[in-house]
């Protein structure tokens, strides 16, 4: 998931001091098939982190440049791994 187009080495994401989630720590759970690790990923969800104000507020400049860009690579990486899977 992590490597399927672009390598993302870092998943946790700074929060801005003023961002409600300020001090927590993202976390990432996975659904896979037959419950076994090593089986096919059949779902994921983003706890602690929304990835979709990254997006949202690329423009704008309230999160930092390299956040937003790690944002939008996780996302397309989302995306790929949905569509080749």
């Amino acid at each position: 998931m992590f490597s399927t187009l672009f390598h993302i080495e870092q998943i946790e994401f700074p929060h801005a001091v003023n961002h409600h989630l300020f001090g927590l720590r993202p976390q990432y759970y996975g659904l896979f098939e037959d419950n076994d690790a090593k089986g096919r990923l059949m779902a994921i969800a983003n706890y602690n982190n929304n990835l979709a104000e990254y997006w949202q507020m690329a423009g704008v400049g309230f999160f930092p440049i390299d956040s937003s860009n790690e944002a939008f690579k996780l996302g397309v990486n989302y995306m790929l791994y949905g569509l080749t899977h």
